[in-house]
């Protein structure tokens, strides 16, 4: 049996903890024992153990990559499981820890972002292509433009392998269920319904959403309704920019909302608006398992995720001009929305479940034991 640590900093549920989730439910538990080493509290810890995890919870590492302390806390424990091989997720502290043990270690790189400048050019280029080559004997770029970044940072591209993100596919609700939901929520029967499910942070581009609804408005468009769930720090500044825009009436601010699946079920096109940080978003993947259609931004990880024209539209990030346009032409083409929601659901099949996922995460496992031997 080969025993896998996870190492991850994460206090909340955020995409690198969702990844873990999503690999545990396909992991091949003959051959592999997950581990999970965490902050106390966080709250990843009961659903990771409900998956079929073995939390370790660790004093310290909340929320940061690196402190001394920490290397020593983790080092510790290392020393007391053995590991096999060790498995960070942005946590260099557990990736300095393994080197000292003597332990393989990967790294997941979760987030795509501009480089900057820092990093770019010397001495910062040196210092990050040094950490980040020394401390992990493969690095995983959840995609295209997650390794991209990684490159532009120094790192060689000899260390990385892109490997996809995947998602457990989203039940189907009944019938009655899906209307006994749009009636709780007040969505008209003849109304689009659209919907972007993130955390409310500046980069996810929430705001160039209302504007977008802003000039349908104007245009004298009032046959759709755009739901926004998700919390963060950002809500309160969403709300007033909802209010600024006077779109009350089209945008619904939903909040936390532990029914995603159902609220997946009612929708007719998901959306992503992203400007910052989207790698391969779970959200995309999981909408497109229930054959959504998809509108998202051109940035990051999407345009390998959607393919314009085919699984859904692309807009280039910021154009909330282009954004308007593309939910209009959805809002007055059912026939292309059911056609892109069939070929997005097709690529996901292919590409991005849960199977092809874990599969190709062990595949890497393996090779760096083999080389380890």
């Amino acid at each position: 049996m080969i025993k896998v640590l996870n190492v991850i900093s994460d206090t909340n549920i955020g995409g690198a903890g969702r990844v873990i989730l999503n690999y545990l439910r396909y992991a091949d538990r003959k051959r592999f024992e997950i581990w999970i080493a965490l902050p106390g509290g966080s709250l990843l810890k009961v659903p990771l153990e409900d998956a079929g995890g073995k939390i370790w919870e660790v004093d310290g590492i909340a929320d940061r990559s690196y402190c001394r302390e920490d290397v020593k806390v983790l080092q510790t424990l290392m020393r007391e499981l053995r590991p096999d091989i060790v498995h960070t997720h942005g946590c260099l502290s557990g990736r300095i820890a393994a080197k000292r043990c003597r332990i393989p270690a990967v790294y997941s790189r979760h987030s795509a972002f501009p480089v900057p400048a820092r990093l770019r050019y010397p001495p910062g280029r040196w210092v990050n292509k040094f950490v980040n080559e020394h401390y992990a004997d493969r690095i995983i770029a959840v995609s295209p433009a997650a390794r991209d970044n990684l490159t532009d940072g120094g790192i060689s591209p000899k260390k990385i392998t892109v490997v996809m993100n995947g998602a457990a596919p989203v039940p189907r609700t009944s019938e009655e269920e899906r209307a006994a939901l749009r009636r709780e929520l007040s969505l008209p029967p003849e109304n689009v319904v659209f919907a972007i499910l993130a955390r409310l942070e500046p980069y996810k581009g929430h705001l160039d959403l209302v504007e977008a609804v802003r000039l349908l408005k104007e245009k004298g468009r009032t046959d759709f309704t755009v739901l926004i769930a998700g919390t963060g720090p950002f809500q309160e500044e969403l709300a007033q920019g909802i209010d600024r825009a006077g779109v009350g009436d089209r945008v619904r601010l939903l909040g936390f909302r532990s029914d995603v699946p159902a609220l997946l079920n009612i929708l007719d096109v998901q959306l992503n608006c992203s400007y910052g940080t989207e790698a391969t978003s779970m959200a995309l993947l999981e909408g497109m398992s229930l054959g959504l259609p998809t509108i998202a931004s051109d940035y990051g990880g999407n345009p390998w995720v959607v393919e314009d024209g085919e699984s859904g539209l692309l807009f280039p990030s910021r154009d909330a001009g282009a954004l308007a346009a593309a939910m209009e032409r959805l809002m007055d083409n059912p026939l292309e929305r059911e056609k892109l929601g069939r070929q997005a659901q097709e690529r996901y099949e292919t590409h991005f479940t849960g199977e092809i996922f874990a599969r190709n995460t062990e595949n890497i496992y393996l090779d760096i034991l083999k080389g380890a031997k």
